[in-house]
Formats: structure tokens, sequence, C-alpha cells
């Protein structure tokens, strides 16, 4: 099965004060290139980043990242500003006219999903059919394998800041276990202690 990877980091970050793909660790390693690095390692040929607020600084990053370019591609979401749902439809129609088999869609702001989470999803489902996530302690997370056969539907379903979820909720994906690989926290503003920290959905 070829997988290709597709990253969403369009969003402006409004309680993180800045877009979540500008973020940087604390090693200094902007998240952007952490995930599409993650994807990369994990078993995804090529990889797709979904950009929209401050776009331009998003793509200097990556070109300025330690990457192989030939695998990492740039698609914009003219619309992100209506939500996740309008940059997944975005990064699914950059995908169409490719021969890859199956999309694994990842969030740019979960900074502890590791390469050892992509690989151990890719490995549960095989194929244009395939439909399983990642889920920790039991929650259903990310990042999500969506098979080309499913596409056109999850595209038809996406809206707002719902993504997949509405297609996810009603088409029994395989849930592959990775909380003793990762939290799968989705994190919406600068960490602290009081930062509300949840299984991205």
């Amino acid at each position: 099965m070829t997988v290709h990877g597709l990253l969403l980091a369009a969003g402006a970050g409004s309680r993180m004060g800045q877009p979540k793909a500008l973020v940087r660790d604390d090693d200094g390693l902007p998240w952007l290139v952490r995930s599409a690095t993650v994807l990369l390692d994990g078993g995804c040929a090529e990889v797709t980043v979904v950009l929209g607020a401050s776009a331009d600084e998003a793509e200097r990053l990556l070109a300025d990242a330690d990457l192989d370019l030939t695998r990492v591609h740039v698609t914009r979401s003219l619309a992100w500003q209506a939500g996740m749902g309008a940059s997944l439809r975005a990064g699914l129609r950059a995908l169409a006219d490719t021969q890859t088999d199956a999309a694994l869609v990842h969030l740019v702001d979960l900074p502890d999903v590791s390469a050892d989470v992509v690989r151990r999803v890719l490995a549960a489902e095989a194929g244009p059919g395939a439909l399983a996530r990642a889920s920790y302690d039991g929650t259903p997370g990310h990042p999500v394998l969506l098979g080309r056969e499913h596409w056109v539907k999850v595209a038809d379903a996406a809206s707002g800041d719902r993504g997949a979820r509405l297609f996810l909720s009603v088409n029994d994906p395989v849930l592959v276990e990775c909380g003793d690989l990762a939290s799968g926290v989705d994190v919406d503003e600068p960490v602290g202690p009081t930062t509300d920290q949840r299984p991205a959905q």
C-alpha cells in the first residue's frame, strides 16, 4: 500500500497566539517540521502540507528544514478560515491526481505523536478501502488513515472544524491503541499548568 501523509496546518491558532505551523518546541524545532518528519519516518511515501494562515512564513520554515523536499509538498486552503473541514477538502483535492492508495491525516498540533504511532496505524489496515485511526487509552484521535475509496464521502461530510469526524462517527474505523506510545493531546494554548489538553478528535 502506498500512503501519502496529509498534514493539516492551516489554522490561525487564536488561543495559541500564533499559527500552530509556526510554533516551535523548546529545542527550537518547528511543529510543522517535526510533524512532516514523523509522517515520513513512519512510512508515508510523501507528505502534503495544507497551509493557510501565515502560509508564506510556514513555507520558508519547510524550505529551511533538513527535509527531503522532493517528498514534501505544499498546498494552500483558500478557505482556511472556515475551519479544518476546508483544509481537509483542500488536501484531498491535492491528492486526487496521485496514485496513492490512502491518505494518513495528521494535525500539526500533536507534538508528542511519534513515527512509531504512524507505523502502528499503517500496519493496521491496507489498500484503498482502509479506514483506521489512532486511539489513546481508548479515546479516538489522530493520525487517521483514509483509503482512497472514502475520500469523496469524507470531503462531502467535512465542514467547520469537524474535519472527518462526522464520516468517522458512522463508518467505524479500526481503532489502533497507541496510548503506550504517546498522549495524542491537541495543544491549543501555550503549555502551562492550566492548559486544557485532550486527544484530538
